[in-house]
């Protein structure tokens, strides 16, 4: 990691939490070194990253925040992370979208990225929990006005998460009613154990209505999600289709998923 003065913020930051996170703690001079950056500019980004809730500062360094089972960080605080990484799986997933089928998309800053690219896909049927995924999609109507072929966006009801989901009662009723082609699934934490998970009762319960409803279910999710559990599971690992993921998931975790997955797809690789 020598030599990064080039490296844009994000993808500094994202090495330092890597780093953290597999070391359990880093020095200050130690990062310098690495990145081959000042003092000062290692320090700002610390800061950065402690706002953010994934790190916490200590004296000459860093240690990483060990989170409760139900912390549920919202969407602006997960959004600055892993940004490179979503997008790519975000582009990479797109590709995996026919146009004229019916999909979901769940709440999540990598379902929110593969929105994006979505919006060139023609005649698709978009069924959401996500505020923020319907708005990508009202968003350029109101731009470039209605066009032929634009996505048709169905809105769950429900109440609202930190993560800016809909989730309860009224959402899971209006989705146990829906059956969609494939669902795009954005995860607070994966494992072999407790499968996919989450921190809200109410949003594992809407999650695991939106995955019976879907005849193909696959998890976008970078390589930071693997390992993490939260208060409730609401899929097994055998539930899911496709994983796709960034080249940052370690061999010892791609070979323990694909035993229990169809297909594990990571961006930039070609597939085993």
């Amino acid at each position: 990691m020598s030599e990064n003065q080039n490296l844009l913020a994000e993808q500094r930051r994202a090495l330092i939490l890597d780093e953290v996170r597999r070391r359990g703690g880093v020095r200050v001079n130690e990062l310098t070194r690495k990145l081959g950056v000042s003092d000062m500019t290692v320090r700002r980004d610390l800061d950065a990253l402690a706002r953010q809730g994934v790190l916490e500062k200590v004296h000459g360094g860093a240690v990483p925040v060990v989170e409760a089972s139900t912390h549920e960080p919202g969407f602006e605080a997960k959004s600055g992370l892993e940004l490179t990484a979503k997008e790519d799986i975000a582009r990479s997933a797109a590709q995996l979208v026919a146009p004229g089928t019916a999909i979901a998309l769940s709440g999540g800053t990598t379902t929110y990225a593969l929105a994006h690219h979505l919006l060139e896909v023609p005649d698709l049927t978009v069924v959401t929990n996500s505020v923020r995924v319907a708005d990508v999609f009202h968003a350029a109507q109101r731009t470039s006005g209605p066009r032929q072929g634009a996505a048709t966006v169905v809105l769950t009801g429900g109440v609202r998460t930190p993560s800016d989901s809909l989730v309860g009662p009224v959402a899971d009723q209006a989705i146990a009613a829906l059956h969609f082609d494939v669902l795009f699934l954005g995860v607070h934490g994966i494992s072999v154990e407790a499968g996919l998970s989450t921190p809200n009762l109410a949003e594992a319960e809407t999650n695991r209505r939106l995955v019976q409803s879907a005849r193909r279910v696959v998890v976008v999710a970078d390589h930071t999600k693997w390992g993490v559990v939260g208060l409730s599971s609401f899929a097994a690992l055998e539930q899911v289709d496709t994983l796709v993921t960034d080249s940052g998931l370690a061999g010892d975790a791609r070979e323990e998923i694909s035993e229990h997955l169809r297909r594990l797809v990571v961006v930039g690789e070609p597939e085993s």
